[in-house]
């Protein structure tokens, strides 16, 4: 029997947000209790630099599963009105490597990414944090305010994007849907010095967000990046904080807005805290009180999109 293809559709009914960020505290635990194995990503990039194939294999071992995400980027095909990332999650018996169910790999990074943050930031922002700034105007900025939503009483959405545009039709699509004041800023200062909770969800490669702009208190999801070479937060804000991570190898490995710093001689390795599974399961310690910034840096990691795919396959199978 061939397996089942998931669509983008299917995918967004059977995993809502709200369930992903149960099913992310499920991984986060999974994963630093030591049930996952979980390589480096591996990414190839093509001749004249026309595009890559990024793969992110993993094995759930609570799960019975192991899987795959394969990603395309061709950031040329927007001018021919195609996307510029295309991709599957496929997963996979455990036991005996039979393929079980395919997926639409867009509609679940675009899902459990934001669920993932708004499991850090349940468990490392202050319990009253009204003012979130969302950094970006994408499909992940859509995403975080959704996610945000979920985990805290927002009050109110400040935004900047390069991409005014795109900030305008942003703010239109969600006035629609929430009840609450969303203004998009002029620059990046004024999004993010008053709000509580900052997340970045850029392309940017270079520092959008400086260190002197954070207030105390304030609870960062550094999202966009993920490699060694890029970061969204300059060396200030991360040697202001107390950071954590998805995953330690993926950050030691990816994460730019830990890495740079590092090579810079500002922080050591010993300036990370914790995993958020440690976190979760009370190993390691959070926030400890209302004056620290925290950060979580997002590496994106394939227990993410396998324990998502186990819980649409679970939904389908029965």
């Amino acid at each position: 029997m061939e397996p089942l293809f998931v669509n983008k559709e299917k995918i967004a009914m059977l995993l809502p947000m709200k369930e992903c960020i149960e099913v992310m505290e499920k991984m986060f635990r999974s994963l630093a209790a030591g049930e996952c194995l979980q390589p480096l990503r591996n990414i190839m990039k093509l001749p004249g630099n026309s595009g890559l194939l990024g793969m992110m294999p993993g094995h759930a071992d609570k799960l019975g599963v192991m899987g795959i995400k394969v990603i395309s980027v061709f950031h040329a095909n927007k001018e021919a009105g195609f996307p510029s990332h295309q991709g599957i999650v496929m997963l996979f018996d455990a036991k005996n490597g039979q393929p079980l169910m395919l997926f639409d790999a867009l509609e679940i990074t675009a899902i459990r990414t934001a669920a993932a943050s708004a499991v850090a930031t349940k468990l490392l922002s202050r319990e009253n944090s009204p003012i979130l700034a969302i950094i970006g105007s994408g499909e992940q900025a859509k995403r975080h305010i959704e996610a945000m939503l979920l985990v805290r009483n927002i009050k109110k959405i400040n935004l900047w994007s390069r991409n005014e545009k795109n900030a305008k039709h942003l703010v239109n699509e969600l006035s629609d849907e929430y009840n609450l004041p969303i203004h998009i800023n002029k620059n990046v200062e004024q999004a993010v010095e008053h709000a509580d909770i900052i997340c970045t969800v850029t392309a940017s490669k270079e520092p959008v967000v400086m260190g002197d702009w954070i207030a105390t208190g304030t609870h960062i999801n550094a999202v966009g990046s993920s490699t060694a070479s890029s970061r969204e937060l300059d060396t200030t804000a991360i040697v202001r904080s107390k950071l954590f991570t998805d995953r330690y190898e993926s950050l030691f490995n990816e994460g730019g807005d830990f890495l740079i710093p590092k090579k810079e001689g500002a922080v050591t390795d010993e300036h990370v805290k914790a995993e958020i599974g440690e976190v979760l399961s009370g190993t390691k310690k959070g926030r400890e009180n209302n004056e620290e910034i925290t950060v979580f840096k997002s590496l994106g990691i394939a227990a993410e999109d396998i324990f998502s795919a186990y819980h649409i396959y679970q939904k389908i199978k029965l």
